[in-house]
């Protein structure tokens, strides 16, 4: 690339004469207007271009582009110079290294810099990558700055042709055996990803796994998700278990309140009509119900000794639901007594046959 860059402005730096030292300090000179006509021409124009979009990203790319390429254009500059001076070969290779080397570090502050803005951008959209938001924004912006660095050592490396085989060739050996040592690890990091991916709760959420834990979610994190139970209590699960386990969500569906159920059973012969007009009128005057939506009355089930019915009920936060069920079942129980409803419950009869002698 340096040789061509020469090739092309020699012919131009042979009208001043064939001394190297002015050929060089020219060719100096001729990238440094270069550099300035792309800032002042270029770079402005597009700033402008961007100046009439809807979107602060390529404002802020521009902003960032002028500085590497500025300055790469006067590293030809300086390459240029350099190959008409014709230094020795080894100066030559040290020098040309060098150069390498600058355009490498200054390109990989623009990209890492650039990487956080287009990330940052995608995260704050929309109509973003539902796998990349502002809970999994330090992870993704972590991965692609390592990934930025890794390329940087091996161009570093190849700008002093040194061999990476060996170097490669071990990091596989290390990252095979990291792998082994903290699967357990990376599969919480892979199972966090995907969940806040596929969003099956949020923060606020009431859950019911199949293992018993229930609660509201409190914290969606990249290696666990925490739960607070009704006790008050907050539980921390790894993220591979959450990933593997059955998920109840009671806070999901088209209502984003929490549901309570109330199950109680009357004997048979009761008026259902009734049952369910008390039960409804229960819930309505419950003032921790919520208005919208309706509370609702179901006859479940004919059960071996009631028929059974289940009143559904919504609530605001799941905290209430102790205090709400405990209200219901109370109200349920004084109003079944006054309007002579059984609730039947569970009993046995002894009958005796025969009294023994002399009783």
């Amino acid at each position: 690339m340096f040789e061509e860059f020469q090739s092309a402005i020699l012919p131009f730096l042979t009208i001043f004469g064939d001394d190297r030292y002015i050929q060089a300090l020219l060719a100096l000179a001729l990238s440094l207007v270069a550099a300035l006509v792309f800032n002042r021409v270029i770079i402005s124009g597009l700033k402008k271009l961007a100046a009439h979009t809807s979107l602060d990203l390529d404002d802020h790319l521009i902003g960032l582009l002028h500085a590497p390429i500025y300055y790469s254009i006067l590293l030809l500059g300086i390459a240029s110079a350099t190959l008409i001076l014709s230094p020795p070969a080894l100066t030559l290779n040290i020098i040309f290294s060098l150069i390498q080397s600058v355009a490498i570090i200054i390109w990989v502050v623009f990209f890492l810099r650039s990487n956080r803005i287009l990330l940052t951008s995608i995260s704050r959209n929309e109509k973003r990558l539902k796998i990349v938001h502002h809970q999994t924004l330090p992870l993704f912006l972590n991965l692609f700055n390592i990934i930025i660095v890794v390329l940087t050592v091996y161009f570093l490396f190849s700008a002093w042709n040194i061999d990476m085989t060996a170097w490669l060739a071990s990091a596989g050996i290390v990252g095979i055996a990291v792998g082994f040592a903290a699967k357990d690890t990376l599969a919480n990091l892979f199972s966090g990803v995907f969940i806040m991916a596929d969003a099956p709760y949020k923060i606020g959420d009431f859950i019911v796994l199949d293992t018993g834990e229930r609660g509201a979610v409190t914290h969606i994190g990249i290696r666990s998700t925490r739960i607070l139970t009704r006790a008050d209590v907050e539980v921390t699960i790894p993220n591979s278990v959450m990933g593997n386990s059955k998920i109840t969500n009671e806070s999901g569906g088209p209502y984003e309140k929490y549901r309570c159920h109330v199950s109680v059973g009357v004997a048979y012969g009761s008026d259902i009509d009734k049952v369910r007009e008390i039960l409804t009128s229960i819930a309505q005057a419950e003032k921790l119900v919520c208005v919208d939506p309706e509370p609702r009355v179901r006859f479940r089930l004919f059960g071996a000794s009631s028929l059974d019915f289940d009143l559904q009920v919504w609530i605001q936060k799941p905290v209430m639901r102790g205090s709400v069920v405990d209200s219901l079942n109370s109200e349920i129980y004084r109003q079944f007594n006054e309007h002579g409803i059984e609730i039947p419950y569970s009993k046995q009869d002894l009958y005796i046959k025969e009294l023994p002698a002399g009783q």
